[in-house]
């Protein structure tokens, strides 16, 4: 028991050693243990007589701070209420340390991006600043006192600073100036000397003529225009035309106009065929021409389906007529605009048709002697142009064109008898429905108006926001259907009787349109519906499932038009940019 309480005394005796020897920083040293303080760990002695041993309740006990080696900072503490050593403050961390923290990773910080000190700074002097040099181009610079502010306590525009005298925008540098002085306008119950808020300023003036060096740039500007005008009134191009057959008449006396009877068809029966197939291959190819531009090369039948007639855009590839049947010769040219044609258009009996180019002419054409018959201008370019189909308006015609109208001109009088101005673009396609009392009209406006003939407010505006400019504009067989090449690259069918709704189920898709004016146009059957598009193709689709049934590679370049024969089965015609017309079967 005695060796115990003598090891017990010991180890207290060497932990005081050691923490002797290791303290340096003047910590008191630990005085020897008291005997009486161990009085409680020694055994009670035997023998006959009892004594009261004294305990001490309450010993010394050596408290942490007395026994750790100095004060030690927690890193992240912001203030001291002391006044700390050097050693103490740059103490290393306790702790273990990360070993797979880079230095920029271990280094100090309160933000991602690194560690920002708190500036005191006024907001609004800030704001102030800021606004003052994304105006002015000039600010006080942070770096120099504000209680000694000269010329070099500015940055950016110095000069500039100068100039103003260091103003900032919210202090006003320049003062108002008084506001401009109306002359009185007498008294309210005189109606007649009353002005009121409608009365002059005194310094206005009624006239403002224009300066010398002004003067003289009008003068300049008038005579230019002037000059263009006079260029733009020159005389039309001289009109003739070649007949590239032998004879005008047969044997017995008839023209080509003469509708044939021997072609196993009757080409002069108004009723459709029963049935239509899908055409399969390339019959025949008619030449004539080298080249074809895309807003004015144009196919179109008249008697019947007896000869073709093709503008072109070129001046040395006027309009030609061409046999359908037979051995599908070309027989006559129509020469007379001085530029591109842009559309054609025929009367119902095929006698003569109407020509617009970009010479701003419209000219009427005999179809058998090639005579040009009358010319009609309104100093616009005619984009499109129709006549009336019905039987005694056919002395009337309608062009719609560059200024956003539409014109209605008389062939007996030459004049304009109507104008048709609510669009606000140039008008592109003129379409005559419900037995021609009233027509349809597309513009780059992006819109469809419908019009009553010959009554100049359109009784029905198509416009949506999604809606796509159409170019090309065709109706059914039937006369209940338009269809529309939208440049959203989809054909779309909008009722042609009485609300002329758009047809959401009829909306036909896979082809590539987009730019260009590619002509749509119906089997006579209403089975099908062909197109034309950029990649040369001739796209064929089902009328009543919309699906794309049949693509045809016909043209090396862009197929702008195409026409199914309205008394064949079968026969399509194709017009394209590479110059050629085909015919397929």
């Amino acid at each position: 028991m005695s060796a115990t309480i003598a090891s017990l005394v010991s180890y207290g005796s060497d932990s005081d050693s050691e923490n002797e020897s290791e303290s340096n920083t003047g910590v008191a040293k630990v005085e020897p243990v008291d005997p009486d303080a161990m009085v409680h760990l020694k055994p009670l002695k035997s023998g006959p007589t009892m004594s009261l041993a004294v305990l001490n309740s309450a010993p010394e006990v050596a408290v942490k701070e007395s026994v750790e080696t100095g004060t030690h900072l927690d890193p992240a503490l912001k203030e001291v209420s002391f006044n700390p050593t050097y050693e103490t403050m740059f103490a290393p961390e306790f702790g273990p340390v990360n070993p797979f923290k880079s230095q920029q990773m271990a280094a100090p910080r309160n933000m991602l991006s690194g560690y920002a000190e708190p500036a005191h700074l006024n907001d609004f002097m800030f704001e102030q600043q800021r606004r003052t040099f994304s105006t002015y181009g000039y600010a006080l610079d942070p770096s120099v006192d504000t209680h000694q502010v000269t010329t070099s306590g500015y940055i950016g525009a110095v000069d500039e600073a100068e100039k103003n005298k260091g103003l900032t925008v919210f202090e006003s540098g320049h003062k108002k100036s008084e506001k401009r002085k109306k002359i009185k306008g007498g008294d309210a119950e005189e109606i007649d000397n009353f002005l009121g808020p409608w009365a002059k300023y005194i310094d206005e003036k009624d006239v403002a003529k224009p300066s010398e060096d002004e003067q003289k740039e009008l003068d300049e500007i008038t005579a230019k225009r002037q000059k263009k005008g006079r260029n733009e009134e020159e005389a039309p191009g001289e009109e003739k035309t070649i007949l590239h057959v032998k004879d005008m008449y047969d044997y017995q006396g008839r023209s080509y106009l003469h509708v044939p009877q021997d072609v196993g068809i009757n080409l002069r029966s108004a009723e459709a065929p029963d049935k239509c197939y899908l055409p399969k291959k390339q019959i025949h190819v008619w030449g004539g021409h080298t080249k074809v531009n895309s807003e004015s090369a144009v196919v179109r039948l008249f008697s019947a389906g007896l000869v073709l007639c093709r503008a072109d855009s070129f001046i040395s590839f006027p309009p030609q007529l061409w046999e359908v049947y037979g051995e599908r010769r070309c027989i006559r040219t129509f020469i007379g605009h001085s530029k591109a044609v842009r559309d054609i258009c025929y009367n119902n009996t095929g006698t003569q048709f109407l020509s617009a180019a970009y010479d701003r002419y419209l000219k009427l054409w005999d179809s058998e002697t090639g005579q040009c018959i009358s010319r009609f201008t309104n100093r616009k370019v005619p984009y499109c142009v129709k006549f009336n189909p019905d039987e005694d308006k056919q002395n009337l015609f309608v062009a719609g064109m560059s200024d956003k109208k539409i014109v209605q001109w008389d062939i007996r009088t030459g004049e304009v008898v109507q104008e048709y101005d609510r669009h606000l673009g140039a008008v592109n396609t003129i379409t005559f429905v419900d037995e021609n009392r009233r027509f349809v009209s597309t513009s780059d406006d992006k819109s469809l108006r419908v019009w009553e003939w010959d009554i100049p407010v359109d009784f029905k505006y198509i416009a949506e926001p999604s809606m796509h400019s159409m170019p090309a504009v065709t109706l059914s067989p039937n006369g209940k259907w338009l269809a529309c090449q939208s440049m959203d690259n989809q054909i779309l069918i909008f009722g042609a009787q009485n609300r002329f709704r758009l047809n959401k189920k009829k909306v036909f898709k896979g082809h590539m349109v987009a730019g260009y004016a590619c002509q749509v146009d119906f089997s006579p059957d209403m089975s099908y519906v062909v197109s034309g598009d950029a990649d040369g193709k001739l796209n064929i689709w089902d009328w009543k499932t919309t699906k794309l049934y049949h693509r045809i590679k016909a043209h090396d370049k862009v197929c702008i038009s195409a026409l199914w024969h309205p008394h064949e089965t079968s026969k399509v015609i194709t017009c394209g940019w590479d110059g050629q017309i085909k015919l397929w079967d």
